[in-house]
């Protein structure tokens, strides 16, 4: 951060947003949302501009698109070339390295914050536009660890402004029949899930030798509340994924996604404990590059235990070796559910993809594909029999255009909001404490109080430090 910048007003902002979680009160103000009573665009900026960024920055300037900020200026210049392309101007379009800059200089003027930051940015600029009474969206998993997917929720519970996590899938209609089909008993009480990906993002060995940032690159604010570092690669712009201190493997890539429609069906809560059955690769700063996973689920309501499975990356055969963090290139077979060869066999017609979740039933298995596609009973020729329950649920228009329809209403309450995104997230979030602890180490969790009870060293990733300044 330049030294012109007023740090004592950064650290004041931050304060206040973790002096919200144990403020005994509801925030103040309204949703900022003076623009749309009259009809004008809503007045945005976007936080992170490469890859998923772009989707909200082509959501955004439909709007007006005040602000974009990102740590790497080659990603300013490449959002303004693409402006240009599309006839847009860019004289008053401001770009900012630094979110708590970007707050303290234009926040006033925002009714929109987007958010598609790797995941150890994810919370404080969350928190800062909540606290500021902004609308945010934010991509998943919403938090970096369970505290601070835990503090979104309280905070958004009290805040006057539309929240939405970037969970696609929840606004389309494959998990919403899912919901509908399985509350409707079709295939009778589900006891076990079986959810895998194709992602492998993790790693072996040290970090590598560190390196000058590139050009353009303003590492310090990349690196922000986590530990310090020096660059080196496999880190920008996506093998963040596969380390501790900025990312949450594979879970954190696609668990929000492919598990989405089990936390939903099923009515999940807390669950009784997480344990690793499987696992290769990972170091004490890098996930593995592969796992299985399970969560033990209590009775609720009328739903019974249930057993959630999660597979992920490869095996440890022909293991990549060099600690490649990336989604594809690893050797060695990928650890799969064995129900899905057997499915595979047994219904031949059926095109399972490479993120997918089978859900056991009494009376049938039911399985959807990575956003709740193709959701159906097995086989096709048994759902196409059976018949479909009524449609219990709303059904979203878009994603992107039903929060903005809520930001420009002035509602609180969105399709995919922070209350359910925040829980979803925990959830996802609760393998990363498995993979810490090691295979057969079961994490026993206390969720009201929001600790591991039998293993009280996996409490420091409950809840991680932050780096001065950055604290959220």
């Amino acid at each position: 951060m330049n030294s012109n910048v007023n740090r004592r007003l950064f650290l004041k902002r931050t304060a206040l947003a973790a002096g919200a979680w144990s403020a005994a009160r509801c925030l103040p103000g309204p949703n900022l949302l003076q623009a749309a009573a009259s009809g004008n665009k809503l007045a945005c900026a976007v936080i992170g501009c490469g890859g998923r960024g772009m989707t909200h920055v082509e959501a955004a300037v439909e709007e007006n698109l005040v602000a974009i900020v990102d740590p790497d200026e080659q990603r300013h210049a490449a959002v303004k070339e693409w402006l240009k392309k599309k006839e847009r101007n860019t004289d008053t379009l401001q770009a900012f390295t630094d979110y708590r800059r970007m707050f303290d200089q234009v926040g006033k003027q925002l009714d929109v914050v987007f958010i598609a930051t790797p995941n150890h940015h994810h919370a404080l600029p969350a928190m800062i536009a909540m606290q500021s009474g902004k609308n945010v969206y934010c991509e998943k998993p919403l938090g970096h660890d369970v505290a601070e997917a835990r503090r979104l929720r309280e905070l958004a519970g009290q805040s006057k402004v539309a929240t939405q996590m970037g969970n696609q899938g929840h606004c389309t209609e494959g998990y919403r029949r899912l919901c509908e089909y399985v509350w409707a008993g079709a295939v009778g009480k589900i006891t076990e899930t079986h959810s895998w990906t194709d992602r492998a993002n993790g790693g072996r060995g040290p970090r590598p030798p560190s390196e000058p940032a590139p050009a353009g690159m303003r590492w310090e604010e990349w690196i922000g509340p986590a530990p310090h570092r020096g660059y080196h690669t496999d880190l920008h712009p996506h093998e963040w994924h596969g380390w501790y201190d900025f990312g949450n493997g594979s879970l954190g890539n696609m668990g929000c996604h492919v598990l989405d429609g089990v936390f939903w069906a099923l009515k999940l809560e807390h669950p009784t404990s997480v344990e690793v059955e499987e696992i290769n690769g990972g170091s004490d700063e890098r996930y593995p590059v592969g796992t299985r996973i399970r969560w033990d689920f209590p009775a609720r309501g009328d739903m019974p235990p249930v057993k959630v499975y999660w597979y992920d990356g490869r095996q440890g055969a022909d293991d990549p070796g060099d600690g490649n963090t990336g989604t594809r290139g690893e050797k060695g077979p990928r650890i799969l559910p064995p129900l899905l060869a057997q499915m595979q066999r047994q219904y031949p017609e059926d095109e399972f993809e490479s993120n997918g979740t089978f859900y056991l039933g009494e009376k049938g298995t039911l399985y959807t594909g990575t956003y709740g596609d193709r959701m159906h009973i097995l086989p096709w020729e048994r759902m196409r029999e059976t018949p479909a329950p009524p449609k219990t649920l709303t059904r979203p228009k878009n994603i992107m255009i039903d929060f903005l329809d809520a930001c420009r209403a002035g509602k609180t309450q969105t399709e995919a909001a922070f209350e359910y995104g925040a829980r979803l997230t925990e959830f996802t979030l609760l393998g990363n404490l498995a993979q810490h602890a090691g295979v057969g180490k079961k994490v026993e969790w206390d969720g009201p109080n929001m600790k591991v009870t039998n293993l009280p060293e996996l409490n420091a990733w409950v809840k991680r430090a932050y780096r001065q300044g950055w604290q959220v």
